[in-house]
Formats: structure tokens, sequence, C-alpha cells
């Protein structure tokens, strides 16, 4: 009797959950062939950036200046390779309106990204440096720069952005913000991908550290952790939805230092060479060179 009772408990609960309503916004229709993107693959992608960008820190570590043209080439090509299926998984997995897909089609155009991508590798391997210099600058206890590019998590999110904001500009759905909230599960900094942020910046310690998808940091900013770059809560529009694409978090401009647990909030613009002390609120616009305490703002 207990034994049929337990059984009418599972096939009622599978009823329940086979219902249409029940999952009706949480279910995905696979098409043929189509596969969503893979956290597991991404994670090897941003290895193999890694070690493109930093060899000999990742990646073969007997890669020497005889071997680097060579090392990189394979790095590039598997590169090339697996973000290209991953850009096709993300394309395919945003068109979700699309039922008879031209796959020739989108695996041309995810190919033509990934290579808009590894173009930039340069680009992006010059600003990271300027990142890294950043850090070991601004932090006393760090022996050289090498150990920011191996050891330091702020550095370690400030490359997940990098790579993530690249692909975010060129129009990738999905990764990026894949690729960023991997990086914040692995620091605990969480940085959106569409956020726009200049060279030589660095984020000392990070832990809890968050910057919404609108904000512009300037050159030369550093921040500590738990600063918070929030957007403000916007009223919904005319037919109660919430408002989106709309710039709403915080303006950094150049030389900026924000301490630790501080949160800044809505599209306040804070001038070149400010300083915002620890555990404040600030939710309007501060002058250049102001200093921002709990108790006071001095010039």
């Amino acid at each position: 009797m207990g034994l049929q009772k337990h059984s009418t408990i599972l096939a009622d609960t599978v009823e329940q959950l086979s219902d249409e309503a029940s999952y009706k916004q949480l279910f995905h229709a696979y098409r043929d062939e189509e596969a969503l993107p893979s956290g597991e693959v991404l994670k090897e992608i941003v290895d193999l950036c890694r070690s493109i960008l930093f060899p000999g820190y990742y990646g073969n570590a007997r890669i020497s200046k005889q071997t680097i043209r060579f090392q990189t080439g394979v790095n590039i090509e598997m590169l090339h390779e697996r973000l290209s299926g991953q850009i096709y998984a993300g394309l395919c997995f945003a068109d979700s309106s699309c039922t008879a897909c031209p796959e020739e089609k989108i695996s041309e155009q995810a190919k033509r990204l990934s290579e808009a991508f590894i173009k930039t590798l340069p680009e992006i391997r010059e600003i990271l440096a300027t990142d890294a210099e950043a850090t070991f600058n601004g932090d006393p206890a760090a022996q050289n720069v090498g150990e920011v590019i191996f050891c330091y998590p702020g550095f370690r999110a400030i490359v997940g952005y990098r790579i993530a904001h690249r692909l975010y500009s060129l129009g990738v759905p999905f990764i990026p913000r894949m690729i960023t909230e991997m990086a914040h599960s692995e620091t605990g900094i969480d940085i959106h991908p569409g956020a726009t942020i200049g060279h030589s910046f660095s984020i000392d310690h990070g832990t809890g550290t968050v910057i919404g998808e609108t904000s512009v940091i300037g050159n030369s900013v550093r921040i500590f952790q738990g600063v918070s770059l929030a957007g403000e809560k916007l009223p919904p529009d005319e037919n109660g939805q919430t408002i989106r694409g709309v710039a709403r978090h915080p303006i950094l401009e150049d030389d900026v230092t924000v301490y630790s647990n501080s949160t800044l909030i809505g599209r306040i613009r804070v001038g070149k060479g400010a300083t915002i002390c620890g555990n404040v609120w600030i939710a309007q616009d501060v002058p250049a060179g102001m200093v921002i305490t709990q108790n006071n703002a001095l010039r």
C-alpha cells in the first residue's frame, strides 16, 4: 500500500511538471543539431585566451622565444574552432523565433565573429599590460607584475571582462555574460560585459565588487572590495514594463579612486581625480578632485 501511494505521488508530480502552463517561460525547444553554449567549453576558451595573452603563465609552461610562434599558432587555431562553435550555439539560442535555421549562413557568421575577436587579441593584450602595471604600482604587497598576472583575483576578473567586452561589442549574444559570470563565480567580482572601462584599471582585493552594465570608467581608475557601481531603479513604462537599454549606472572619470564598500548609484558623474572614501552612499555628482568621506566633502 505504501509503495502504491509512493508511485502515485511521483506520477502526480510528473503530471504537474509536464503541464505547459508550469514551464511556459522556462522551456527551450531544441532544433535539429542545435546545442546551447557550453560553460565547460567556454572555460577552455578563456584558458586558451589566457595562454595566448600571457605565454608561460598559462598553458604550455615550456614555451620559449623559439617556440612561441608555433605554440601561439596552435592555440589560435584551437581558439577559432571552439569559439566559432560556441558563437554558433549562441546565435541559434538567441534567434528563438527561427524555425528553419539557415545553418550554413549562421555558421559563416559565427566564424567571421570569431575571426573578428581573434584579430583584436593584440589590442586586448596591450590594454591588459596597462591593467597589470597599474595593479602592481598600486599594491606595495605585490612582488612583481608576474605575481599580479598569476595570482591576483582582481586582475583575473579584469581579464575575463576584457575578453567578454570585446565579444559583447561584436554583438555576440549570451557568451559574454557567461564568461563574466564565470569570473564572478571564481573571484567574487561581478563586471557586466557591457560596461566601458579605460586602460590602467585596477581592482584591489575585489570581493563583492559590482560594476553594472552601463557604467563608464575612465583611465587609471582604482577601486576596492565591496564597491558597487549600481543602476538606479527606473519607473516602468506606460505598459508597466521594466525599461531596458537606458544608461543608469555611474560615470567615473580618469584617476578616480573608490575605497571599500562604497555604493555609487544612478547616472552620476565622479570628476577627474576625485576620491570616494569607504562606506559611503553617493547618489549625486562629485566635482573633480573632491574627497568624499562619511562626514564631509573636502576639495
